[in-house]
């Protein structure tokens, strides 16, 4: 009979701590979880966003286009699981060429997620630093502008 009282001496604690363990373990992989699956769609986005100034880009610097403004709707969503996130971007130049690269990074709005895409670009861009990706404005656009001398001037717009 002492046995069994020892076994459930020492069971018992140990069925305690399992009651707290197992949901505390659930929930802590959930939210590591979640937070992967947001961080590879706002990744994914950046991409896309990064592809479409890269396609602009490549279109305008043509020699067959003198001048001209292009403004582009960004076919993305303007919300990521219900999050709405912001964008912005910098221009830095590359070392080994005349090549630029527009680094541009996406967060969300009130979160500490966020992802950033790297795009190769010519030595005939300039990027507005100012400008400000929204991604739930209703006019989220990509502007692109020729200037005569070949120059590209890039920016976001949206209200």
């Amino acid at each position: 009979m002492p046995q069994i009282t020892i076994e459930y001496m020492i069971m018992i604690p140990l069925l305690i701590m399992q009651i707290f363990l197992f949901p505390l373990t659930a929930a802590w992989l959930m939210n590591s979880w979640v937070d992967s699956r947001q961080t590879l769609a706002l990744e994914e986005t950046a991409s896309h966003l990064g592809s479409s100034i890269q396609q602009i880009y490549s279109a305008l610097s043509h020699d067959s286009i003198s001048s001209g403004t292009v403004r582009s709707s960004l076919a993305i969503s303007p919300f990521i699981e219900g999050y709405a996130y912001t964008g912005n971007a910098s221009l830095r130049a590359a070392e080994a060429n005349s090549s630029q690269f527009l680094d541009i990074k996406l967060k969300f709005m009130g979160g500490s997620i966020e992802a950033t895409t790297s795009v190769t670009l010519g030595s005939n861009v300039n990027w507005d630093s100012g400008s400000e990706f929204m991604s739930n404005s209703t006019d989220a656009n990509l502007v692109a502008e020729k200037l005569v001398n070949g120059t590209i001037l890039l920016s976001f717009e949206g209200d």
